[in-house]
């Protein structure tokens, strides 16, 4: 039986794995994008999944040889990751130079000239990720270092809470798997209010929540059993003198007073004095 520990949950909560998934949709566009402007290919990024996984389950996941750009993070020990197949970052270099997208089979190490392409092409996308995270993303993210092997690359220490976003890449005709691991700690990866400015937002929920408004007589108390008794043709005496505004009430409690008008071809009131309720 394993222990689950409250403290470090390793589940997004409905409400914040919507608002990262809208943000990784808006960031799969830019990357998209970016890339079509860079490679010069027709490019389709898809935000497939967003999910939250331990440093050491993330990398379990990933192919043993793959390309993983280390992000490095100020002051923060672990760093985040863009990972996508060696081999589909050599058919983009080869795109960018001309080429037709044809690539050795198999995964290899970047040359100095091929690494110094991809790091373009990376830097355009942590512009992307910092422009579609915002808030939740709050520190500038910089490109350390790029690693192959997927089990040796130590981002974070393994037990470390990553915000990981799946995405299929399509360049022309090629498509291939890549991810994106942010550690959760950064920013508002879990984003709650705080009850710092409870009041103000109380306030501003509650000036926008339709109300149900009457005008009315003053109420006439009668006992059930002349309730029971009332027939058509009953007059019942108001106690509301005749010169007297009619009273203004929301849910029963009285706001002030007015008087009857009209609004064209409709009847309205015309408030004429309003009174202090203070809450008990």
């Amino acid at each position: 039986m394993d222990v689950y520990d409250f403290r470090r949950p390793t589940t997004l909560a409905r409400e914040h794995s919507r608002v990262l998934e809208l943000a990784f949709e808006t960031f799969a566009r830019q990357w998209a994008t970016q890339l079509t402007a860079k490679v010069r290919v027709i490019s389709q990024v898809t935000s497939e999944q967003v999910l939250m996984q331990t440093y050491n389950e993330y990398a379990a996941s990933l192919p043993p040889t793959t390309a993983m750009v280390l992000c490095a993070i100020p002051d923060h020990p672990s760093k985040a990751v863009i990972q996508f197949p060696a081999s589909a970052g050599l058919f983009w270099v080869d795109s960018m130079l001309g080429g037709h997208g044809t690539v050795p089979s198999g995964e290899r190490k970047f040359t100095q000239i091929e690494q110094a392409l991809i790091r373009r092409l990376m830097d355009d996308a942590l512009e992307g990720l910092h422009y579609s995270l915002g808030s939740v993303l709050t520190y500038q993210l910089g490109i350390d270092s790029i690693q192959y092997n997927s089990q040796f690359a130590q981002a974070a220490s393994t037990t470390e809470l990553m915000i990981v976003g799946t995405f299929e890449i399509r360049v022309g005709e090629r498509s291939c798997p890549a991810t994106v691991a942010i550690p959760a700690q950064l920013g508002d990866a879990n984003p709650t209010a705080t009850g710092d400015d409870a009041r103000e937002l109380i306030e501003q929920q509650v000036a926008h929540v339709p109300v149900d408004v009457a005008v009315q007589l003053t109420a006439l108390p009668v006992l059930p059993g002349r309730i029971l008794d009332l027939a058509v043709g009953d007059v019942l005496k108001l106690p509301h003198p005749q010169h007297r505004p009619f009273e203004l009430a929301i849910n029963g409690q009285r706001l002030g007073e007015a008087a009857l008008g009209q609004n064209g071809s409709r009847l309205a009131c015309v408030v004429v004095t309003t009174e202090e309720n203070p809450a008990p």
